[in-house]
């Protein structure tokens, strides 16, 4: 009788953010033992799902929005994204064990120099351009402010020259794009890092495997 073929076991699928997070996460991702091939970092490839040198991960390279909605809907079993991302969704099969301690940035509220001294009291209505439009109602809700957002993916800085919207919700890190657009940070949402994220039904089944894959971030991010 011939010996039963041994059991393959699925990979996990890792994803990770293409933009600014990519650049700091690679370090990371090779401290807990996850390089990609060589293809990745090939400027002229199209391929977005690489080898690692661990055989039972494929990386796959996503816009940082979608690197969530892979993940809480199992189609990666892991994944790399900036706690913005985690909170415009907020997925309930959405676990972020680990803060990765990279990507430090800000979530806020940016105008026209000289806007606000120019409104007459605070406003009960405000057009803001975003691409967090759940965090931004959410945030004028609590300011007493009904919120109209006009979505956009980028360029934001132009909304208001244009007379698309009064301010913005963005992402800040240096304020030099803000200054360079006539712009000015009037508000702080929230600080922004990099977390690991899971998906809480594939950590029940693969419990080992994505457990270990913690532990391993956890003290990449210790060393």
């Amino acid at each position: 009788m011939s010996a039963p073929l041994p059991k393959l076991v699925p990979k996990l699928v890792f994803a990770i953010p293409k933009g600014r997070i990519l650049d700091e996460a690679l370090p990371l991702l090779a401290r807990a033992g996850i390089v990609p091939d060589a293809e990745f970092h090939d400027k002229h490839s199209r391929a977005l799902s690489f080898a690692t040198t661990r055989e039972d991960i494929t990386l796959i390279r996503v816009r940082a929005f979608d690197v969530a909605t892979f993940v809480a809907h199992g189609a990666a079993q892991a994944g790399i994204v900036g706690s913005d991302v985690i909170d415009e969704f907020d997925y309930a099969d959405l676990y972020a064990p680990v803060d990765l301690d990279i990507g430090h940035c800000r979530l806020s509220v940016a105008e026209p120099v000289g806007a606000g001294e120019s409104a007459n009291g605070r406003e009960s209505h405000a057009r803001v351009a975003t691409k967090y439009p759940n965090i931004t109602r959410r945030y004028f809700e609590s300011q007493g402010v009904q919120a109209e957002v006009v979505k956009l993916n980028g360029a934001m800085e132009l909304a208001p020259s244009l007379g698309l919207a009064s301010r913005i919700v963005d992402l800040v890190s240096t304020g030099r794009t803000l200054k360079d657009n006539g712009l000015v940070e009037t508000e702080r949402l929230m600080p922004v890092s990099a977390r690991l994220i899971v998906n809480r039904a594939a950590l029940k089944t693969d419990s080992a495997r994505l457990s270990a894959l913690i532990d391993a971030f956890r003290a990449a991010v210790a060393a």
